[in-house]
């Protein structure tokens, strides 16, 4: 009997909440059933996803950003389908690859020109990894700084520099020397810095959680005073690179030249784990600087084939779709076009955001009516307005969005780059009327906020 992944997945097409419940984390299964998320989606293609019954959902989460280029796009799948006929040599590790080389070329043809070597891994995580030791072998210093409600991954290293405090809690010692910072404060980093015992200063240059960005001289006068005090200044790119907010670096926008840049997500488009470490030549030398030294730190499959062409098929989609501009012209319209709604809705704080990076803030309205109803959510649990807004996004609209982070009153979008102007009428069409239904007290959808309310209040008494 042959085996086939299809006859597998036709076998078992209702059981994954089960076999989660049972083998897996069930605590995600009661939130997706809680949340009403819990579907059965059978095809996914470009920037949609179905379900079982045909739906058609527009995705606005994109695996978290991995999915920059849209889902099973027929590039990289023809890419990767070459690469397994091709019986090439993989992994040989006494050796390297010409996929890696060639991918480690066309990546360092879009950084910053003071970036000239690269370093493979698998993940994000992987990728602060990678420069908190390189960092620290380069300066001979232990200290990293980084920035409050700033995430940078959750292996212990870069779990050390969350600055969200419930992905710590509970994990024990973190690594030492490790210094949280307000983001977009100079006074605070000139202070860490000034001891000049600051191997790096970690640091995305707009913050995935809450989408919060710098003030225009903050980044400049990042790279200014890392280099006065001889600190290493580290742009995680993880979540803001290749593309994500209308420039392929986020640092693009106030142009400064980090000494490295920490990228993953979107490099594969979406099939291949794969991250990487962007460094000037300086960094890469200190490090590699014997022969002896030459495996002193890597991963074992971190440059395979599968990986490497995956990367360098999806750096072709994005430049022959111009999805870099696409990225930049549809996001600032969603962005301008939902802060017009600001007249007509008290609830509605702002959009904001780069290209398609973009949050979506709500604050407590004046009105009496509204103010009860907001302040019934927030002592259930902060942030919950948020949830009240998603649910019936996705619901209603067809439409897959995320809260921005734990406490927040923030919805987060992180499109695939290839949205049309057709999908962004829908969002801009979908987010009017569910915001215009939150300022109808009394109706359906504050009927939802009762019962999430309610829920909240159960699990925290539990």
């Amino acid at each position: 009997m042959t085996f086939s992944i299809e006859n597998l997945l036709n076998e078992h097409s209702n059981d994954k909440f089960e076999l989660h419940e049972q083998f897996l984390n069930n605590q995600m299964v009661r939130v997706l059933k809680t949340i009403g998320y819990d579907r059965h989606y059978k095809k996914a293609v470009g920037q949609y996803l179905y379900d079982q019954e045909g739906t058609e959902y527009l995705d606005l989460l994109s695996g978290f950003g991995v999915f920059a280029i849209g889902r099973n796009h027929p590039t990289v799948i023809e890419a990767l389908k070459e690469t397994l006929t091709l019986e090439l040599p993989n992994l040989v590790q006494l050796d390297v690859s010409i996929l890696s080389g060639l991918l480690a070329k066309e990546i360092l043809k879009t950084t910053p020109e003071n970036l000239t070597k690269m370093f493979f891994c698998n993940s994000g995580t992987e990728a602060v990894e990678a420069a908190i030791k390189f960092a620290r072998f380069t300066t001979k210093r232990d200290k990293i700084v980084f920035c409050d409600h700033g995430y940078h991954g959750l292996t212990m290293g870069a779990l050390s520099l969350n600055g969200e405090n419930i992905f710590r809690e509970g994990f024990g010692s973190l690594l030492p020397n490790c210094e949280a910072i307000p983001f977009n404060d100079l006074v605070a980093l000139e202070k860490a810095l000034s001891n000049k015992d600051v191997a790096a200063f970690i640091v995305e240059p707009i913050q995935g959680k809450g989408v919060n960005l710098p003030d225009d001289n903050y980044l400049p006068e990042v790279e200014r005073l890392c280099k006065q005090y001889g600190t290493l200044f580290v742009a995680d790119e993880v979540q803001t690179g290749l593309g994500r907010t209308g420039k392929f670096w986020a640092v693009d926008h106030w142009n400064v030249q980090p000494d490295m840049i920490c990228m993953a997500k979107a490099l594969s488009g979406g099939f291949v784990p794969v991250g990487g470490v962007a460094m000037t030549q300086k960094i890469m030398d200190t490090v590699y600087n014997r022969m002896d030294r030459a495996v002193v730190h890597g991963s074992t499959f971190s440059k395979n084939n599968m990986a490497m062409a995956a990367g360098l098929a999806t750096l072709e989609v994005m430049h022959a779709e111009n999805l870099v501009e696409n990225s930049m012209k549809i996001g600032t319209d969603i962005i301008n076009n939902l802060n017009a709604m600001g007249d007509r809705y008290e609830l509605l704080k702002e959009a904001r955001g780069k290209g398609m990076m973009i949050a979506i803030e709500f604050q407590s309205p004046k009105s009496l009516k509204l103010k009860a109803g907001w302040a019934m959510l927030e002592a259930a649990n902060k942030g919950l307005f948020c949830q009240m807004v998603t649910i019936p996004l996705f619901k209603e609209h067809h439409i897959l969005t995320q809260v921005a982070g734990h406490g927040m009153n923030v919805v987060k979008l992180l499109p695939p780059l290839n949205l049309t102007q057709k999908d962004h009428d829908t969002i801009i069409s979908a987010f009017d009327k569910t915001i215009g239904e939150t300022h109808k007290m009394g109706g359906a959808i504050w009927d939802l906020g009762k019962n999430l309310a309610s829920h909240a209040l159960k699990n925290r008494k539990g």
